[in-house]
Order: structure tokens, then C-alpha cells, then sequence
């Protein structure tokens, strides 16, 4: 008998899982667990910053498809980890979470006045689907299985198992059964019956202007090509949540991209019967009720969810399906090709008009839209960041969006052209998460570069990743809009303090508004200092050789973007991002 500690225990469970990378701060506390992964072959990615561990985990977790595992030590560590967890559960990212502790005796119950002492799993537990601490050796095998069971059921999520240090660290005398993850989880994914496909194929079937709206399921699922068929078939326009953008690749016909907002709306009153995958239909979606859907009487709905508690949650479903996107996507599309005459042609016809009609519309916006191209003035207008970065960078680069207005600015020039290639916060709006997703996108496609658009305000919150991403050899291109303004907080104020005056000159005065303005920071220069290269750029025509150089140097790079503040705090859309948040009436 041999013998182990509690951390090797888990570092070999999660080989069993296939777990490649591990995300997180070395400490003394769990030198048990890393250690072992280090020996085990597993990598570990140490970021500056424990929340960076947290989005780091998540960000690989989406575009990978992988189980994403994070770790922090107890008390301080277990505290900077909190922010990031917050966001990965709020995003349905799939994340396991392994933290240090005191020994059981002070931790369990807290005895008050304990140095670094905290209740992680009570507070975790609020934040995460499920939450436990291992008060013994023998419980550690048990609880990971029972964490990774859970963080494979229903939701993406946080789940979370905290080891006090004396089990992750202590060795003892143990004969440890490791089971394989089909011995302890379900492994098969959720399949929807024979009579619930036939049900949907027949609503979709004989609509008149069927519709699809995806959301996040769709991605974690990674059901794109199935997507597509379904759609095509049915010559059905797709939206999608703000997370999902791209799960239908945006040169299709039928993507209706998120930033047509107008369009969005006029799709889903046209629809009679929509099928909903992998989406809650929340806030972002406007909550599925008029006047922005058609009014549920009128409307037919096909809901397919993973997590049962999703289900009518928002919108009223007459088709409820607890399945795997992927699986009812599949089965839905061999459904569907088996019965390929029983959409009449007079039926096909009119849905392509008005896929067609859709079209028209979205070639108008993007006609306004691409009239700021036109403008060169210096410093420059932000349409033109995104829509270089789209010239120069490969079509399957993955695009980070973070911050208020920079994110609105790539949203709308921006396009998705392959699935599962955006990154961003679109369900939590944290700023900084960014510079941590940006280095796990290089770190889970290496050898390929990675645009992250960021403001300078949210590039602040934590600029030592760059060092992250130069000591991983990720080739993160950080593009850094700067205006030194809080610019979206910035708009709010002149609209409160001065409308009028806002209205007729798009600013105000330094003195007009409150503490909204930020001092320069040259983020080239930067960068240099942490072994990045570096370039500013004022100038539009000057902004495509500088990213080509940026690319071309071949490691992580900081493009400093002098941007207009005026010019950028006039995102496009807002007026939509306003009435968004507000409960609509229906």
C-alpha cells in the first residue's frame, strides 16, 4: 500500500478526465495537487491574478469544449478568486474550482480570529451550482466524482471542492480506486424521444415563417453544423443571444447577427413557430415578450434545454424538451431530410422571400453603419478598429471583446465568420476579463493568433496578463481603445448633469461631469516592459500596417489606438442597449 496525499488523489482524477491544463497561483497550500500535476504531464498556467485564474478556466472551457479547472489557496487567494467566479457561473461556463484551506480543525466550524480564515465553501456555495469541502482523506475521491458529476449535468457551471491543506498536502497509507468518468457520471448526452422530434419536426414543418433562436446551449453542445442543416431546411432565420453569436456562421443568409436589433425584433414578430436551443431567453433577449417577440398567443414555441429549469422560464413554451442541443439537433435534421416534399413549394418560396426581405434590411445598416469609414480624421474613428482587424487577422482568430463602448463598437463591425471564435462577458459585463480570456485562447490554440479589443479603461483592471501571455508564448494582439474617459459612464452623466447641451454638441466640458475622465497611459510602452511588442497609432490609414507588424512579430503584442472621445462614447445602438433593460410592457 502505498502511500498519497489528497492532492495527488485529485491531480489523478482529473487525468482520468482528460484534464490538460490547470489555471491558477502556486502556493505552498496545495503543493500536493500541483506537484502531482507536474509530474502527471498536466500543465499549469499561472496567471498574475486568481480572477484571471477563474475567466482563464472558462474561456478554455467554451472554446475547447474541455472541462476547465482553476485553483486558489485559502483565505486571500480564495477571495481574489471570487469576482471570476461570479462571472464563469453567470456565463454557464464549465468550471471546477479546487481551493486550499486551514485543517479541518480551525475551518470546520470557523473558530473566529483564525488567520486567513474565511467560510469558502459558504460563500462559493452562493455563487457556484454546488459547493463542499472535504473533511477528511477518505472524502476526497468521493466528493471530486460527486463535483464533476455535477459540473456535467444539466447548466454549465462553477462547482467547487475545498481541501484543507494538511489532507492536500499529508501523505497516508491509502489503496485509492480510480475510476474511469463512465463509472461515476453519465456519459451519454441527454436524448430527446422519438415522438417529442417528430412533434417539433411537424410544428416547424408546416409553419409559415418558422424560426430559430440559439443560444449558449448551442455552443457548449458545439451542434453547429447540426444547426445549420435544421436551417437550412427549413429556410428559417437564425438569432441568436448575445452569447452564441456566430454558432451559424454570419455569411449565411440566414444569421441574423445580433447588432441588426430592428431586424432581430421584426424576425421574431414575423415568426409563428420559433424553436429556442440552449437559451434561457433573458434580459439580453429581451425576455421573449412583445413588442419585441410576437405575443405568445400568436406564436408557437419549441423550447430545448439541457437543464429542465429553463423550460417556459422566460417565455411560455408549447413544446418543452429536456435534450442535448447537439442531439435534438441531429435527430431533428434526419427528421426532417426523411421528409423533404412535405413543405409546400408556395410555403419555401415565401420563406426565402423573407429570409431575402431580412437580408435587404441588414445591407441597409451596414450601409449606415459603414459611413464612418469615411471619416480619417485623427485621432480615429473606432468603426475602423474592428473592421481591420477583420481584414488582417485569419477568419478563425479568435475575437475578445471587453469593455463598455469598445465591445459595443466590435459587436457591430465585427463578423462572425466560423463558429465558436468570440469571447466576451455578455451575460455578467465584467470589465477586465479580457486580458485573462485572451491568453487562454492562445494557450488553447497555440501557434495561432488572438485579437482581443479592449478599452483602456477595462484594459487597467489587469494589464500584468500581458506578462502572462509573453511568458506562454500566447500571441495575444491587444488592441486598446483609448479615449481616457469612462466613456458609456461618461454618456450617462452628460444626459443626467446637461441633456440639452448633450444633445446639441455629443460633449460637455471636462468641469461638466464627475470624476469620468482618466490620465494617459502609453499601453505601448507598456507592453515593451513586460517583453511584449509595442506599437501606437493615431491614424487610421496607419492602423493596418501596425497590426500586420503586430501579427508579424510573432508574440503578444499592445496596440495603443488613439481613438476620438467624443466619436467613441457615441456607440451605435445604445438607444436599443437603453430600452434593453427596461421591462418590456407585453
Amino acid at each position: 500500500m502505498a502511500e498519497i496525499s489528497g492532492g495527488e488523489v485529485i491531480a489523478r482524477m482529473l487525468q482520468k478526465e482528460g484534464v490538460e491544463k490547470v489555471f491558477g497561483i502556486i502556493d505552498g497550500t496545495y503543493f500536493g495537487f500541483y506537484s502531482a500535476l507536474h509530474r502527471l504531464g498536466i500543465e499549469i498556467v499561472t496567471p498574475r491574478h486568481e480572477t484571471s485564474a477563474a475567466h482563464m478556466a472558462g474561456a478554455y472551457a467554451r472554446l475547447t469544449g474541455k472541462l476547465g479547472v482553476c485553483m486558489a489557496s485559502n483565505g486571500p487567494g480564495v477571495a481574489n478568486i471570487l469576482p471570476g467566479l461570479v462571472v464563469e457561473q453567470g456565463e454557464g461556463n464549465r468550471v471546477l474550482v479546487i481551493t486550499s484551506a486551514r485543517r479541518p480543525g480551525i475551518m470546520y466550524p470557523d473558530r473566529g480570529g483564525a488567520y486567513q480564515c474565511f467560510d469558502q465553501v459558504g460563500v462559493i456555495g452562493k455563487i457556484a451550482k454546488w459547493s463542499a469541502a472535504a473533511s477528511s482523506f477518505e472524502r476526497v475521491p468521493e466528493l471530486v466524482r460527486k463535483a464533476l458529476r455535477k459540473c456535467f449535468e444539466g447548466r454549465p457551471g462553477v462547482v467547487h471542492v475545498d481541501v484543507p491543506e494538511n489532507i492536500m498536502n499529508g501523505k497516508v497509507k491509502a489503496d485509492v480506486a480510480f475510476w474511469a468518468p463512465r463509472e461515476y457520471r453519465r456519459m451519454e448526452p441527454v436524448t430527446p424521444t422519438a415522438q417529442q422530434v417528430k412533434q417539433a419536426a411537424d410544428l416547424l414543418i408546416l409553419a409559415q415563417a418558422p424560426m430559430i433562436h440559439a443560444g449558449s446551449g448551442v455552443l457548449h453542445a458545439q451542434a453547429y453544423e447540426a444547426l445549420q442543416k435544421v436551417a437550412e431546411f427549413l429556410h428559417a432565420p437564425v438569432t441568436t443571444s448575445w452569447a452564441a453569436r456566430g454558432v451559424l456562421p454570419e455569411t449565411s443568409p440566414l444569421a441574423i447577427p445580433m447588432p441588426h436589433v430592428k431586424v432581430n425584433h421584426k424576425v421574431r414578430n414575423d415568426a409563428d413557430v420559433v424553436l429556442i436551443v440552449g437559451s434561457r431567453v433573458g434580459e439580453t433577449d429581451w425576455w421573449g415578450k412583445p413588442p419585441y417577440w410576437r405575443h405568445p398567443s400568436e406564436q408557437k414555441t419549441i423550447q430545448v434545454d439541457v437543464d429542465a429549469d429553463m423550460l417556459g422560464l422566460n417565455k411560455p413554451a408549447n413544446l418543452g424538451i429536456v435534450a442535448d442541443c447537439k442531439r435534438f439537433l441531429e435527430l431533428l435534421s434526419d427528421d426532417l431530410a426523411q421528409r423533404k416534399g412535405d413543405v409546400p413549394p408556395s410555403v419555401a418560396e415565401a420563406r426565402r422571400t423573407r429570409v431575402a426581405g431580412y437580408g435587404k434590411a441588414m445591407q441597409e445598416d451596414r450601409a449606415g453603419w459603414d459611413k464612418a469609414l469615411s471619416d480619417l480624421a485623427i485621432p480615429m474613428h473606432p468603426a475602423h478598429i474592428a473592421t481591420v482587424c477583420d481584414e488582417v487577422f485569419p477568419k478563425d482568430t479568435v475575437l475578445v471583446a471587453d469593455g463598455g463602448n469598445a465591445t459595443i463598437w466590435a459587436m457591430f463591425y465585427h463578423r462572425a465568420k466560423v463558429p465558436g471564435c468570440l469571447l466576451s462577458t455578455f451575460k455578467f459585463g465584467m470589465l477586465g476579463a479580457g486580458m485573462a480570456q485572451a491568453v487562454a485562447a492562445g494557450v488553447a490554440r497555440p501557434g495561432k493568433p488572438v485579437c482581443c479589443i479592449i478599452g483602456d479603461g477595462a484594459f487597467g483592471f489587469h494589464p500584468q496578463e500581458i506578462e502572462t501571455a509573453v511568458r506562454n508564448r500566447a500571441q495575444v494582439i491587444y488592441i486598446v481603445l483609448c479615449d481616457k474617459q469612462w466613456g458609456m459612464v461618461k454618456m450617462n452623466q452628460q444626459f443626467m448633469l446637461r441633456p440639452f447641451k448633450t444633445m446639441l454638441f455629443k460633449a460637455l466640458d471636462p468641469d461638466e461631469t464627475i470624476k469620468a475622465d482618466l490620465g494617459e497611459i502609453a499601453f505601448d510602452k507598456l507592453g515593451v516592459s513586460m517583453g511584449a511588442h509595442g506599437e501606437r497609432v493615431s491614424d487610421p490609414r496607419e492602423l493596418k500596417p501596425a497590426l500586420m507588424r503586430a501579427i508579424g512579430s510573432g508574440k503578444c503584442a499592445v496596440v495603443h489606438v488613439d481613438v476620438d472621445p467624443v466619436k467613441h462614447m457615441w456607440a451605435p445602438g445604445l438607444i436599443h442597449f437603453k430600452k434593453m433593460h427596461e421591462e418590456p410592457k407585453g
